[in-house]
């Protein structure tokens, strides 16, 4: 009885999560009246936007995860070595972008840094960019934290440092060269969460007023009828595809280490 209870609660979860997902698939490629097509889908790819917001994401992820790494990595692993009594204390702080809407910080950036303030970062372009990395780092911190305090876990922090410093390494090359390497899965599977992160978020990127993917979905759904479902099964794939890539990255570090 358990057992048919478990695979009917199964059945109902993927149901629940499939049939809306087919349902969309399928309203997406209606657009050519009677047949399938994939002419939603072609005219997103065709969007000379699509890809101008698209790169301007990438872009931004990509310096959110090297500040997320520099961040990060440092602060878990003198927190573990040296400061252990302190952990509590940093991942309630990790934890905080978690309950503190996104909206919330933005309204904070603008009030800090507009035009009149003393620091006007929204008085350019480059100064704006700065404050979205800076906001979607605040975005994933929770994340890129826990995966690397989770990969520091899995080493002897205390003997690698020692062994180091042994042979006379400084803090900077034991952390470059020791620590970081042995925690790269922990860190690229907070970068493809981040990844993630920075792609979907609409709040801050449409707050401060830049051509970030988010926005751009918005606005493609407020003004089309067909390409919107083509968009969100395109960004869900490559939701998919990033915590497919951290999957295999895991399994491919499991594999190496069980060989080593």
């Amino acid at each position: 009885m358990t057992r048919i209870l478990s695979w009917a609660a199964l059945i109902l979860g993927l149901l629940y999560f499939f049939l809306p997902l087919a349902g969309m698939v399928e309203f997406s490629m209606k657009m050519r009246r009677g047949v399938y097509s994939f002419d939603a889908y072609r005219k997103v790819f065709e969007d000379p936007t699509f890809w101008a917001t698209f790169g301007y994401s990438l872009t931004l992820a990509a310096a959110t995860i090297v500040v997320g790494v520099f961040l990060v990595v440092p602060t878990a692993y003198w927190v573990r070595l040296k400061l252990p009594q302190a952990r509590p204390f940093v991942e309630f702080v990790t934890l905080l972008p978690l309950v503190i809407p996104a909206i919330v910080l933005v309204f904070g950036y603008i009030r800090l840094y507009n035009t009149s303030s003393w620091l006007p970062l929204t008085g350019s372009a480059l100064g704006t960019d700065f404050l979205l990395t800076m906001g979607y780092t605040t975005l994933a911190l929770p994340y890129m934290y826990r995966s690397v305090d989770t990969g520091l876990r899995t080493i002897d922090v205390a003997t690698l440092t020692e062994a180091a410093q042994s042979l006379g390494a400084g803090w900077i090359t034991i952390l470059g060269r020791v620590i970081l390497p042995n925690v790269m899965v922990a860190v690229l599977s907070g970068a493809f969460l981040t990844l993630a992160i920075v792609l979907g978020e609409f709040t801050m990127a449409a707050l401060l007023n830049r051509p970030a993917f988010g926005p751009f979905m918005q606005l493609l759904g407020a003004n089309r009828a067909y390409e919107p479902p083509a968009l969100a099964v395109i960004a869900f794939a490559i939701t998919w595809g990033c915590m497919g890539l951290m999957q295999l990255v895991t399994r491919f570090a499991k594999h190496e280490r069980a060989k080593a």
